[in-house]
């Protein structure tokens, strides 16, 4: 730590020692109102001024100070030698300034809202330096680091760890040139050693894995398949005109010594993020009154939680009410004994109410779920030979599919089962257990998902397409009813569609990793085709509002009233109250992949998709967020019976959680931020409202789904009579080409970057 640092923490010591003693004669120090008494009158609770202040638990802030907060330039000191040096708003460390911690570590850059969040610089006790962009805390952008053993990396960070295109140097004069993913060398790259050796090719976790090329500096080489496994390993040598000194040798020798001393540095872990030392100033989260009146006419004083959180409504009976459902909250108006626009109340987590109806014996689909099962579960556990991601042609043929006969009493191949007499279908089985192993899914927790001793749950109602929708118990997977017409369509597009995802692995578009069909036999001969999904929606976070979003305008709202719009209803485009805005990086990766998604789905004729949105408020209680409607009209109530709902301090445990981070991507756990916005009338179809500068944290889900239907002759004949009967720009079914144009205008309209 610095001399000047020093004088400045032995100062506040002095201060503090001092506080502490007179407090010991007097009543326990808190922190000082802007509106006290000893300040001046001209200093108002809008007008800023400086301050100093002591809070009960020995910290220390000295600087600008407004409406009860910090706001503008401040310092502030805890007792463990921790200290922020900068720009303050409204509480909350905003703008450029300086953190220190007790180990000489030090930031110096930008923040938002706690988080080391922007363009800035650590260094590291240790002598580590890193020079870049952070989002929450975390290295994620473009970044340099210098490490204290004398490493150097540089290149594209995602989530505190090296992934991307990036150059890393070792001491020793090696490097490494090409993609990372998850801090470790994966994909294509060049690897240089200070001898002149060289290996260009692909990597995997760190290792070179595929196709590569190893070089000598006198032009002979190595061409081949490499792997760790030996006998996957195999190439052939090829020596250069003037040497043949290294017929002898070992292509494994590059894994047993040559990457021996290309170890990746592991770098300086934060001790504590700047953001775990932010307080919650009287006011910040609700400046609440130290009496409330109850609805029996009582007055009751607040409580105090374990740990320290405050618990102010309450029934008359004394047991925490709730809010239309919303438990831990009383029955209140929005404003009520809280100070307009500072409501951020803190609630305890409560079980969730469970979407759908559970499949029990009885219900009119136990037969047909227990058949399902009794299918996955076949084809999931069926011997395979080991599947590689190249795959043949014949793979792909619509005419590859397993008929599979499931008599009760069992067969050579099947159990015996207490359902009826069925036959199974395999669409494509190669294709869909190699997307499998693409989506890195676990076969066994696969098919415990769908198969285990837990009944599937059927969706309330089918979707306008007449598809019946099952979720799993874990909710991780969605079993969707398809016409046969759907199924043609994903048939001929899962060449491409299975392309594109091994292309772009942050694609938007739906997952599927099944095609199946059951077949009654019997008189009725029945057929029910089905395709599982991945839920988007699954997640410890739960979704306060859900949008249906296409571009159109022509029949594109919800046709409940306000007061029947729960957490559970799909919006459409006309009741969007929001503009998204994401962080700049994320930001660029979503429009780079919402055109590589468009255009892939215009190429296979597909149009009629759409983009699922999912909102998790971060601070639920200010319920002017949770506005049902757009319109000026509209004064729907937040319903959101059994709803988890997370504290903003249990909320940022959650995303400082490395583990939380690492299932981050494009469109999943995405923490980010909505602008509210109002239309001016009921009546506008206006797509997109007029922005009110009202901003809200939010976690935010999305992806694109319904990509089954292309543009056939009903879409056609759809088209064509309701252009007479309306705007052709407003409907639905218009050519993909068309249709792709204006889903990424309107898309692009309502994602922004976050300024």
């Amino acid at each position: 730590m610095s001399k000047e640092n020093n004088g400045i923490v032995k100062a506040w010591e002095a201060t503090v020692r001092k506080s502490q003693a007179i407090a010991k004669k007097r009543t326990p120090m808190s922190v000082a109102h802007a509106d006290d008494d000893d300040e001046p009158d001209a200093a108002g609770p809008c007008h800023a001024y400086h301050a100093e202040r002591v809070l009960s638990n020995g910290d220390f802030y000295t600087g600008q100070w407004i409406d009860n907060f910090p706001h503008g330039h401040g310092k502030y000191l805890w007792p463990d030698g921790c200290m922020y040096v900068g720009e303050w708003y409204r509480g909350k460390t905003m703008g450029k300034g300086k953190f220190s911690w007790p180990s000489g570590a030090t930031y110096e850059g930008e923040f938002k809202t706690g988080y080391m969040d922007g363009r800035g610089t650590y260094t590291g006790s240790s002598g580590d330096t890193y020079r870049g962009y952070w989002v929450m805390n975390l290295k994620h952008g473009h970044g340099t680091k210098s490490f204290s053993n004398g490493d150097y990396y540089e290149g594209e960070w995602r989530r505190g760890l090296q992934d991307g295109q990036g150059r890393y140097q070792w001491k020793n004069g090696n490097h490494y040139i090409g993609q990372w993913r998850n801090g470790v060398m994966n994909g294509n790259g060049t690897m240089i050693w200070s001898n002149g050796n060289r290996y260009d090719g692909c990597w995997e976790d760190g290792w070179p894995k595929g196709n590569g090329t190893f070089r000598w500096p006198d032009g002979s080489f190595y061409v081949g398949v490499w792997s760790k496994d030996t006998t996957d390993q195999n190439g052939s040598y090829y020596p250069s005109i003037n040497s043949n000194g290294n017929l002898d040798w070992d292509p494994q020798e590059v894994f047993a010594v040559d990457l021996n001393d290309c170890q990746i540095s592991p770098g300086e872990k934060v001790s504590i993020f700047p953001s775990q030392k932010m307080v919650n100033w009287p006011g910040l989260e609700g400046e609440l009154f130290q009496k409330k009146k109850g609805y029996d006419g009582s007055f009751r004083p607040r409580r105090e939680s374990m740990d320290g959180v405050l618990n102010d409504y309450f029934w008359g009976n004394g047991e925490a009410g709730s809010v239309n459902g919303v438990e831990g909250l009383g029955n209140i108006q929005h404003g009520e004994s809280v100070k307009k626009g500072n409501v951020s109340q803190q609630l305890s987590l409560k079980p969730v109410k469970r979407q759908g109806v559970t499949i029990s014996k009885g219900h009119k689909n136990y037969e047909l779920m227990l058949n399902l099962q009794l299918g996955i579960r076949h084809s999931v556990g069926r011997p395979a030979p080991k599947t590689t991601l190249d795959l043949r042609a014949s793979a792909f043929d619509p005419k590859e599919k397993v008929w599979t006969k499931f008599p009760p009493e069992g067969s050579k191949h099947t159990p015996p089962h207490q359902s009826c007499d069925f036959k199974w279908k395999d669409y494509c089985p190669v294709v869909f257990r190699t997307l499998r192993k693409l989506f890195k899914v676990d076969p066994a927790d696969y098919m415990l998902s769908l198969c285990g001793n837990d009944a599937l749950r059927e969706l309330s109602s089918p979707g306008k397409s007449g598809s019946f929708f099952y979720l799993t118990n874990d909710d991780r997977y969605m079993i969707k009813t398809v016409k046969k017409a759907e199924v043609k369509v994903l048939l001929r597009m899962l060449p491409a569609y299975y392309n594109h995802f091994r292309a772009f692995e942050n694609t938007l578009v739906t997952k599927f990793y099944g095609l199946h069909c059951v077949k009654l036999t019997g008189a009725a001969q029945k057929k029910v085709r089905f395709v599982i999904m991945g839920n988007l929606f699954c997640s410890e976070y739960a979704i306060h509002r859900r949008f249906d979003l296409k571009g159109s305008s022509h029949g594109r709202t919800t046709d409940k009233p306000d007061a029947e719009i729960d957490p559970t209803t799909t919006l459409k485009d006309l009741d969007l109250n929001y503009i998204f805005r994401l962080q700049k990086v994320w930001f660029q990766e979503f429009c780079r992949q919402v055109d590589r998604d468009c255009d892939f789905l215009e190429q296979e004729r597909i149009m009629d998709y759409s983009l699922l949105v999912g909102l998790h408020f971060r601070e639920t209680s200010s319920r002017e967020c949770l506005t049902p409607r757009s319109r000026t009209s509209g004064n729907g109530d937040f319903d959101n019976e059994g709803t988890p709902q997370l504290s903003r301090i249990d909320m940022d445990q959650l995303l400082l959680d490395p583990t939380r981070w690492a299932s981050i991507k494009l469109g999943i756990n995405m923490p980010a931020r909505v602008e509210q916005t109002v239309r001016r009338s009921d009546y506008d179809t206006q797509l997109v409202g007029e922005p009110t500068g009202q901003l809200y944290d939010v976690i935010l889900f999305f992806g694109i789904i319904d990509i089954l239907q292309d543009y056939d002759i009903s879409k056609k004949l759809e088209h064509a009579y309701k252009s007479f009967q309306y705007d052709p720009t407003s409907i639905s079914a218009v050519d993909p080409k068309q249709y792709s144009r204006r889903f990424r205008d309107f898309i692009f309209r309502v994602f922004l970057e976050d300024t």
